[in-house]
């Protein structure tokens, strides 16, 4: 099986759209939302099919924007074949050589929820996830279903971080990282790090793909994906290499 293929076709599904609400990413617009049935269980081969045509995963549901007269939100993944560090990136990996990584089911965790809590205030208190909750956090980056894993990475046995990961048959999907918001750790740049630990991740797996999830050429908070070279892009179904220079 090639493993660009999905482990098998996605059968007859329903799809739900929100109403429009205020974009998460781009001030002053409004958002869509296409989603997968919420009694649709999103098993793996679904996820498999889904995934492939820009589909991310937020707890139970799998969803993509849909947004009329918009296609700012590109899917991009890096091809783990041809991914090579940067001289920047090598640097990252020899300065965080010195953490433990250990992989965990995306259960509720308090430890983890109290860094989550924190980072969220810390770094994104002006977002739609602050302020922090027990259930936004549940509800968002918990399931019981064996492709859903938790990574943590912590120094001498302190939590510095959790990547939140889902392991499709074509490569990995990053879901989330959130870590120490310290001005201490800020020269690791943990975030950095746990994309290239993803990377290899998913080549000792022997996976094909780490899927980013959506870049948005007029966000900030996207700039840093555009450091993973080369970089694959989602053109209606068909997967390309670069990300187009402008918008359609």
């Amino acid at each position: 099986m090639s493993s660009s293929t999905p482990r098998q076709p996605a059968r007859d599904l329903r799809f739900f759209l929100t109403v429009p609400h205020a974009c998460s990413y781009l001030p002053g617009r409004e958002a869509t939302t296409l989603f997968l049935d919420p009694q649709e269980s999103p098993g793996q081969g679904v996820y498999d099919s889904l995934a492939l045509l820009g589909f991310r995963r937020s707890g139970r549901h799998l969803y993509r924007p849909h947004c009329e007269g918009c296609s700012a939100c590109i899917s991009v993944r890096i091809p783990v074949a041809d991914f090579a560090p940067s001289r920047t990136q090598r640097k990252i990996q020899q300065r965080n050589a010195d953490l433990e990584w250990h992989d965990r089911p995306a259960v509720f965790d308090p430890e983890h929820y109290a860094l989550y809590a924190r980072y969220i205030r810390t770094r994104h208190a002006d977002g739609d996830m602050y302020p922090p909750s027990h259930e936004q956090y549940r509800t968002f980056l918990t399931l019981d279903h064996p492709y859903a894993r938790l990574l943590e990475f912590r120094l001498n046995g302190q939590l510095l971080g959790v990547a939140a990961i889902d392991t499709l048959g074509h490569g990995l999907s990053a879901i989330y990282t959130f870590f120490d918001p310290d001005a201490e750790y800020a020269r690791r740049s943990l975030g950095t790090h746990a994309v290239l630990y993803q990377i290899e991740l998913a080549r000792r797996l022997g996976l094909a793909h780490v899927y980013l999830g959506y870049w948005i050429r007029e966000s900030s908070k996207m700039n840093y994906k555009q450091a993973f070279q080369p970089l694959e892009f989602l053109d209606g179904r068909h997967w390309r290499r670069a990300i187009p220079r402008r918008q359609r």
